[in-house]
């Protein structure tokens, strides 16, 4: 499998006893796949799988499929700390109708390279489908190393790699020594590095709400290869990027933004807490300045 464009980890949508909203989960969707997206995660860390029982992981994988209908590529993250549970989930993935499976470390246990290697190799196993590792030291403690990636990259389903260290060394080193494993972008303020060292693919929370930016630089520096239309691009995107990457209530900033859409996405799962008025009032201004600015840059943005 070719990972090519934008691919959304899709949000959850809750009502305000927790509880999933079907009907924001299907505007949702329709939103993305009208809007040009090429792809949706489900059961990512957007999705705040981590606060879900097995049982509602299954279903929504279940209710997905059901509603995207085949017209984007639905890959499903296994994320979980026992490799026994990654396993079943990419078994529940593939009944479901996955496409393709994404395969994070296991989180806490702090794995060596070989460690997270038999690990992804268990859960590819268990389900025989593509796959994207996805490399997120930030919360999983570790990298996954030469080591991992050697072991892994002899088989041909690992085909990609969401990289979201935010390093420069490591995307300078998959993109030299590994390019049999796709580059994709996993940390939205590097993006446009990412493409100009070859990445095809970016996987971004942000295009929840905001899918015209995100397919706008996509368009310029991976299809039209026109990287100062995209500097022009990624120069309007990055107030958000901060507020994405660094303020500290990522769910939050996307599900509020979806609200901004017309989406009633609701609140995050405890412990996390909703938006702050006056964090609100900053992503709908930063938002409202990008949206303008890419307008003139790209035309024809809403």
């Amino acid at each position: 499998m070719r990972f090519e464009g934008i691919y959304t980890p899709l949000v959850t949508p809750y009502h305000s006893d927790f509880s999933l909203n079907e009907v924001a989960l299907a505007q949702t969707i329709e939103l993305l796949i009208g809007a040009g997206v090429h792809g949706l995660i489900i059961a990512g860390t957007t999705g705040e799988y981590y606060a879900q029982t097995p049982e509602e992981r299954i279903e929504i994988m279940a209710r997905a499929a059901a509603l995207i209908k085949g017209r984007v590529p639905m890959i499903v993250g296994t994320g979980a700390i026992r490799t026994e549970d990654s396993v079943m989930y990419a078994r529940a993935a593939k009944e479901a109708g996955a496409d393709a499976l994404l395969v994070a470390t296991p989180p806490y246990a702090c794995p060596t390279g070989r460690e997270i290697a038999m690990h992804a190799l268990a859960v590819e196993r268990a389900a025989t489908l593509p796959v994207m590792l996805y490399n997120y030291p930030g919360r999983m403690a570790v990298n996954m190393d030469e080591d991992c990636l050697d072991r892994l990259g002899r088989n041909a389903n690992f085909c990609a790699i969401k990289e979201s260290s935010g390093d420069p060394n490591r995307l300078h080193m998959l993109a030299r020594d590994y390019p049999h494993i796709a580059l994709s972008c996993g940390m939205d303020d590097q993006a446009l590095e990412f493409f100009a060292w070859g990445a095809r693919s970016w996987v971004c929370a942000g295009s929840n709400f905001a899918p015209e930016a995100h397919i706008a630089l996509y368009q310029a520096c991976a299809v039209e290869g026109d990287f100062t239309k995209g500097r022009a691009i990624m120069s309007a995107m990055l107030p958000l990027m901060r507020v994405l990457e660094q303020g500290g209530a990522f769910v939050q900033c996307i599900k509020h933004g979806l609200s901004l859409r017309g989406i009633d996405a609701g609140p995050p799962r405890k412990p996390l807490q909703p938006l702050a008025k006056d964090a609100r009032r900053e992503l709908e201004a930063v938002i409202r300045t990008m949206n303008s600015a890419i307008s003139a840059i790209a035309g024809g943005m809403s």
